[in-house]
Parts: C-alpha cells; structure tokens; sequence
C-alpha cells in the first residue's frame, strides 16, 4: 500500500514538473525521494540481527557482536592435562584423553574427587558429562575439606568432619530411573536439599548412554542448576557462601568392573 501511494505521488510529481517545463528540479527531487526510499530498505534488510552459527558437534558459536558473551567464561579444564586439580577421598582413577577427563571406579574405596585448587563462589559453570549407566557421580561446588577433624554447626546441629573429608553442595548426577540428575544433594552433610522428584520435566531430560550439559549457577544464597536447558533445582542455602568445584567418582563398593564417567567442556564465568 505504502509503495503505491509513493508510486502515484512520484508519478503526480512528474506531470506536474513536465507541466511546468522545470525538468531540472524534477529530476533532482525525485532523485532524493528515490534515494531515500533506496536508503530505507536496505536498512530495513540489514537491521535484522547476525544468527548464531551452529557447530559440527551441534553447540552454538556466538556472531561477532557478541564476542564479549563469548570471552566471559574461561576453560576450568585445559584439555590436556589436570594441572590445577587436586584428589580428594577415594583411590579411584582420573585420566586425560581427546581432551575429556575420565573417572575411572575401583572396588573398595570411599567416594573420590577431583578438586580444583581454586574456591568459586558467584559463578556460572557449564559442562558436558557422559557416565556409565551404574556409575553414580556428582559435581560438587561451594565444597571444603578440612586438614584435620573439624567441628561445626550448622541450622542448630553440630557436624563432625574427618580430616580429608569432602563436603558441600553436589549437583547430582543420576543415571538410574529415579533420574535425580541436576538435583543438590548435601555431600557430607544434611542429605538432599533439592530433589527432583516433583520436576518430571527435568527428570526427563536426562539421557542415558549420551552426552549431557549442566549449567549451575550460584549467586548469593542462590543455586540454580539446569539439564540440558531443562530447569532442574531452584535452591535457596546460605550455609557455604565459596568453596571448590570437584568431580565426583562415587564409590562402588566391592565391585571389581571399571565403571567411567567423562566431562568435558568445563568452563566457568566468574560473577560479581
């Protein structure tokens, strides 16, 4: 409709110049109308913004524009080796390979973690996990251990920790039916805070024998976590403001089969 009233205007505008024989002002003010209008659609074809580009293994890369979304979290894992990692607990097995770290079970040993030697405590921490199918695991976050056997108080109630023990928050992972995997669970210390056993949707997204993707984010006394962009646990605590991020090889008691869990793409982004 616009472009035939803009038509019939230019065409008026023309007979009426002709009209009056000014060809030269006719021409030099239908070519700023023209101009114009040129002008404004290709804005109006550029101004749509850049899509995300997808990747071979189906992730998406951000455009240009976004390079500062891009930069804002770093690698929690370089690839190659575990330097900036400690083990905690349990004997179990950590390895690097094609740029995933491997936790591998062994028979007879207590749950094991792979701690990094930095605390956190606002962050958001992303990473892609495969496990065995009766292999239980975790990722803790705001987590501690204490050097020696320490005491403490938590809600009213006194909790005793062998030196070396791993404790903090956990963000399940769950490869069993019950499917609990994003939910918190409170290593060491007062059990599940946040289950999923009313968050079907989430139980749901897991899947078994692939790859997944966790997002936790914490913020204050804020821990949200999320199962392949499923919302999983919404978490309100306060007990452990900043502690470590560690990779959990629950124990398997006397079973002797090597049972693995894998991570990879582990990076975090530090919040203010």
């Amino acid at each position: 409709m616009k472009r035939w009233i803009a038509g019939g205007l230019l065409a008026a505008m023309a007979v009426g110049f002709t009209a009056t024989g000014d060809a030269q002002a006719r021409d030099g003010i239908l070519n700023k109308i023209l101009g114009k209008r040129r002008g404004t659609t290709e804005a109006t074809e550029t101004a749509a913004p850049p899509m995300a580009e997808e990747k071979k293994d189906g992730s998406k890369k951000l455009p240009a524009g976004d390079a500062k979304k891009q930069s804002s979290a770093v690698p929690l894992f370089n690839g190659k080796n575990l330097d900036g990692w400690n083990q905690k607990g349990g004997k179990a097995k950590y390895r690097v390979e094609n740029g995933e770290i491997i936790g591998t079970s062994v028979p007879n040993t207590s749950n094991s973690f792979l701690c990094t030697n930095k605390d956190y405590g606002n962050f958001i921490l992303e990473v892609d996990f495969k496990v065995n199918p009766t292999l239980n695991s975790g990722i803790q976050i705001r987590s501690q251990s204490y050097d020696k056997e320490t005491k403490v108080t938590i809600q009213g109630k006194e909790f005793k920790f062998p030196a070396g023990r791993v404790h903090g928050y956990q963000c399940e992972i769950d490869p069993s039916d019950r499917a609990y995997s994003g939910g918190i669970y409170d290593e060491g210390r007062r059990g599940w805070l946040n289950d999923l056993s009313k968050n079907e949707a989430a139980r749901k997204a897991f899947k078994k024998n692939e790859w997944n993707h966790f997002r936790i984010e914490c913020k204050g006394d804020s821990i949200k976590t999320f199962i392949n962009g499923v919302p999983a646990a919404d978490l309100k605590d306060s007990v452990t403001p900043k502690g470590f991020i560690a990779l959990q090889v629950h124990g398997v008691g006397n079973k002797t089969e090597p049972l693995e869990v894998r991570w990879k793409n582990i990076t975090i982004e530090e919040l203010k």
